[in-house]
């Protein structure tokens, strides 16, 4: 699916505002997206920002390794030190990033509703890849994907990516697996995967994280509840409907019921973490009501995403 022409560089985008202030823009122009997958097996070392030209630049030493290629060993370091060093070079690559958001009903839940929270942190992130000329594709799924961005490179796509979030409804049932079988069939490239949504899915989540388990990718999972189902404060007589397939259930809630769920979802949290990490993905549990700066710019910029 291609991308609409850019706007001008000279057209403000100004419904990005809805999502992210002019302050937290500015500290997110000297942020670039890291992909740890294109350093293996790349002797030249490790991706640069675009924004520091093109070609290759020598970038620093490390050690010679049994097995690495002679070629590039500095013999002016060895006739000094007697010890074999490698040069390592700054390359530009083609990085790809794939920013997923959940839209389905369950998505829109909570107050602040979770999707208006997701749908800032897909922003930020799309913001900062655009603006380093990263391949940007934006995706949204319910049973299935429901639309999708793709192959943005440069500023010119920031309205163009603000407005399609912004239009972006959570609505219907979520089929996850389906979803991820769409985007592993068009996945093309090197780069990282990033996954917004709150992982409660009837079917499960194992067999459609496995899709996207890739030895070209980075997978982020980033787990959005809302403060109401991290701490539910509900008591009595309730009939509780789920809102994507509209099933019911009467039930009395206790303080005892109360602290079953509690601990059940911890246990559910702790299971998609501990699959995430076995597999080599990152996972991260957010609250809706909780401002996006610190996840974006302290613990994802320390989980490696962000440099």
């Amino acid at each position: 699916m291609s991308p609409e022409p850019p706007t001008p560089a000279s057209a403000a985008p100004r419904r990005l505002t809805d999502l992210l202030d002019s302050r937290f823009m500015a500290r997110l122009d000297g942020l670039d997206i890291f992909s740890r997958k294109m350093l293996q097996g790349k002797l030249q070392g490790e991706r640069r920002s675009k924004r520091r030209g093109q070609g290759v630049e020598f970038a620093d030493h490390r050690p010679y390794v049994v097995g690495d290629d002679l070629r590039f060993v500095d013999w002016n370091v060895f006739g000094r030190l007697d010890q074999l060093f490698l040069k390592i070079f700054l390359v530009d690559q083609d990085l790809t990033v794939q920013i997923v958001v959940d839209a389905s009903a369950s998505a829109g839940a909570g107050q602040p509703p979770k999707d208006l929270a997701m749908k800032r942190l897909a922003a930020a992130l799309a913001y900062v890849g655009l603006v380093n000329n990263n391949r940007v594709t934006l995706s949204t799924f319910a049973d299935g994907l429901t639309g999708q961005v793709a192959n943005m490179r440069g500023r010119g796509y920031i309205q163009r990516m603000a407005e399609f979030l912004l239009s972006a409804e959570a609505e219907g049932p979520s089929h996850f697996d389906k979803a991820c079988r769409q985007l592993t069939a068009a996945r093309t490239g090197v780069g990282v995967m990033i996954v917004l949504s709150d992982f409660f899915f009837k079917e499960g989540y194992d067999d459609a994280l496995r899709r996207l388990i890739s030895r070209n990718y980075d997978l982020y999972c980033i787990q959005m509840l809302s403060p109401q189902e991290l701490k539910p404060e509900l008591s009595g007589e309730l009939k509780l409907i789920d809102v994507e397939d509209l099933d019911e259930a009467e039930v009395t809630v206790s303080s005892a019921l109360v602290e079953y769920y509690r601990k059940n979802l911890a246990a559910y949290c702790s299971e998609l973490e501990g699959f995430c990490r076995r597999r080599g993905a990152t996972y991260a549990l957010t609250n809706s009501a909780e401002p996006v700066e610190p996840l974006l710019l302290n613990y994802l910029r320390r989980r490696g995403l962000l440099r």
